[in-house]
């Protein structure tokens, strides 16, 4: 028996190798490859997308914006060009959902820190009452690093129209009061061209997961281009 293997030990080597290389290129095959879809107003949920926008299925991009931050600063598009980021809708005197979504929003700050090709944008839907000032104290109560995260206000129609024609993230609010907007849960993950590649919702441990994973798969996918 002894000999018998000796004398084919080269065959059974290589039948060995081939075999595993055969499996290893099978279980390639099978594995799913990821990917993230790319976002078009005709993709999303009408409640969240302005109507003049609805039937678009393609080309959808992230359109030009300017607000002032919580330093006073104006921060435009400028800022977040040929960034990964995650944009996001509240207000400071929210005490439902906003705080959950904030201290989540802190958790993606945390696991980004070292990245520099990610940011965060959050906006408030009341600017007439976060202004400047508040804002601020708001960020240093959830640890916003401002060279990561800006939360921005600025003219209420500007935000309107950026909230639903562009990011498709927030609701209409009551039909007699003009650009009112009632925000949702929605975390937004924009790429590096401006268009939209996943909603997550702020307040599920599991979704944040999930969105930390995908700057992740975008960061490398950018690397590797």
């Amino acid at each position: 028996m002894k000999s018998i293997f000796y004398r084919y030990r080269k065959f059974i080597g290589v039948f060995i190798v081939f075999s595993a290389i055969t499996l290893y290129l099978f279980y390639g095959a099978l594995k799913p490859i990821k990917t993230l879809p790319i976002y078009n107003p005709a993709d999303v949920n009408p409640e969240l997308v302005d109507s003049t926008v609805q039937y678009v299925s393609k080309y959808h991009t992230i359109a030009d914006f300017s607000f002032i931050n919580q330093n006073g600063d104006t921060i435009t598009q400028k800022d977040y060009e040929g960034k990964i980021y995650v944009a996001d809708f509240f207000f400071t005197t929210c005490g439902s959902i906003c705080p959950k979504m904030s201290k989540n929003l802190f958790e993606v700050q945390k696991a980004i820190l070292d990245n520099p090709k990610v940011m965060l944008l959050s906006h408030t839907v009341f600017p007439e009452t976060d202004s400047v000032p508040v804002l601020k104290k708001y960020a240093i109560k959830y640890g916003v690093k401002d060279k990561k995260w800006n939360l921005v206000t600025g003219d209420k129609k500007e935000i309107y129209t950026m909230a639903r024609k562009s990011y498709l993230a927030v609701k209409l609010g009551k039909p007699e009061e003009l650009y009112d907007m009632v925000h949702t849960e929605n975390f937004v993950l924009v790429d590096t061209k401006r268009r939209v590649r996943g909603f997550y919702d702020g307040t599920k441990q599991e979704d944040i997961q999930r969105l930390i994973q995908d700057i992740d798969f975008l960061s490398n996918q950018d690397s590797d281009k």
